[in-house]
């Protein structure tokens, strides 16, 4: 299961990749930041959930309810942990910038990615026909 679940979230990660290459490069210069932003987490979290529910039955066959939490905490933590020391040590972002991300006062809403993250392995895993 943990092959799987690592390869499917590295999958997971080219496809918000993906997405803020094209937010930045296409969403951007028509619509502004802050709605090139909502859009663009709307199709992350679109895009992420669709990848998830393709592949949940794949990485954890059973869809055992403890299995599909553990998958959402697990690609949850990774994607946070990834956004940090990528965002911070690679790209060179100061943790404000990074935070910022996390500001739903701001009109942030990238928390709805994490919550897709860590919800959908179980909410999908209640409506996928067990095999």
């Amino acid at each position: 299961m943990v092959i799987r679940a690592l390869t499917v979230w590295l999958l997971l990660l080219v496809t918000a990749l993906v997405l803020a290459v094209f937010r930045e490069g296409v969403l951007t210069p028509r619509v502004g930041p802050q709605a090139s932003h909502l859009l663009g987490t709307a199709l992350a979290v679109a895009l992420m959930a669709t990848v998830i529910g393709i592949s949940l039955s794949w990485v954890v066959p059973g869809l055992e309810v403890r299995s599909l939490w553990a998958l959402g905490f697990g690609w949850t933590g990774l994607t946070v942990a990834f956004e940090f020391v990528f965002g911070h040590f690679v790209m060179g972002h100061p943790w404000s910038r990074l935070l910022h991300d996390y500001d739903l006062l701001a009109g942030r809403v990238w928390v709805l990615v994490l919550l897709t993250t860590l919800l959908a392995p179980v909410l999908l895993g209640r409506v996928i026909p067990r095999a």
